[in-house]
């Protein structure tokens, strides 16, 4: 089995992400049979939330739904919200058209009984960066180890991946009006030279988030792309993983569930949605549905009682 080939390739100019929820139980089987037709390119990845493999009478272990967390009352009391969809998709493309005829092309094949929660359009900035200035995804492992932090490696779901998948909001103002030290030392890094801070605060993004410091090790494949216009601007986060724990030992210690620690980030951005999905890999170019429905596919699916 084969990975879904845009999971492992860096980023075009433009993406398209859609969450998908399912509307109507008996349209459950239908849907997956027009996936499981749909063939796969480097330029889109699909995954599938736990309520929709619920809906199919299908089994994807280590597969859950995206937990929601609360920060201390000493950080606002913000939330990491819940926003569990049921069909995720992502489109790379180098220019925005092709994108968007890829994502209408893909909704005309579907049969129907899913409603659009988010379409967002993404993009890169200044070769790489988040809009805030800052370069994105500095940690992520290359090559071989790539392949390691994002691909399941044996198994059932062997080459497939999880995918935890998040939309940023920032203040942008908020963050231009503090000294640029300060803005240095939510990030723990130097914004021109990229370089970390070697007296970086123990709130830093890039100490709270050191993939390293895990036990076991959190290495993911982030893929995320900022976002925006006039009225709102942030960045939609993509991080596949060869399971779920590792992103959310991650997220946990940003939101001081841990130790109280808040992470800085919270400070000029906050999530808006959260969800948990998985990828599953090909089987001659499609995807391999096998291990959610069993030997027999799509067809020998019992029908979803309504």
């Amino acid at each position: 089995m084969t990975p879904q080939p845009a999971i492992l390739l860096p980023p075009l100019a433009v993406g398209q992400v859609l969450t998908l929820r399912l509307t109507a139980a008996q349209q459950a089987k239908p849907l997956l049979r027009a996936f499981a037709c749909l063939p796969i390119d480097d330029s889109l990845v699909v995954g599938f939330g736990w309520h929709f493999v619920q809906a199919v009478s299908g089994n994807v272990p280590g597969l859950r739904g995206f937990p929601a967390m609360t920060l201390p009352e000493s950080a606002g009391g913000a939330a990491v919200p819940a926003t569990q969809a049921d069909i995720w998709v992502y489109m790379r493309a180098a220019e925005a058209g092709a994108a968007l005829d890829r994502v209408l092309a893909l909704m005309r094949l579907l049969p129907g009984g899913l409603t659009i929660v988010e379409d967002v359009a993404t993009f890169t900035y200044r070769g790489g960066r988040d809009l805030s200035g800052y370069e994105d995804g500095t940690e992520n492992p290359l090559g071989t180890a790539a392949d390691a932090a994002a691909i399941i490696p044996n198994g059932p779901l062997a080459g497939g991946s999880f995918v935890a998948a998040q939309r940023w909001v920032h203040d942008l103002s908020a963050l231009a009006a503090m000294p640029r030290k300060e803005q240095d030392a939510i990030v723990g890094r130097d914004r021109d030279s990229n370089e970390e801070l070697a007296s970086a605060p123990t709130t830093a993004h890039v100490k709270r988030t050191a993939q390293e410091s895990f036990d076991p090790p959190a290495f993911m494949l982030r893929r995320s792309m900022p976002y925006g216009g006039a009225r709102e601007q942030g960045l939609y986060f993509v991080a596949y993983g060869a399971d779920l724990d590792r992103f959310e030992g991650v997220m946990r210690r940003m939101a001081g569930q841990d130790d109280g620690v808040v992470d800085a980030l919270f400070r000029f951005s906050r999530p808006a949605t959260g969800g948990y999905y998985w990828c599953p890999a090909l089987k001659d170019g499609k995807l391999d549905l096998v291990p959610m429905v069993g030997a027999g596919g799509v067809d020998a699916m019992p029908d979803v009682a309504v």
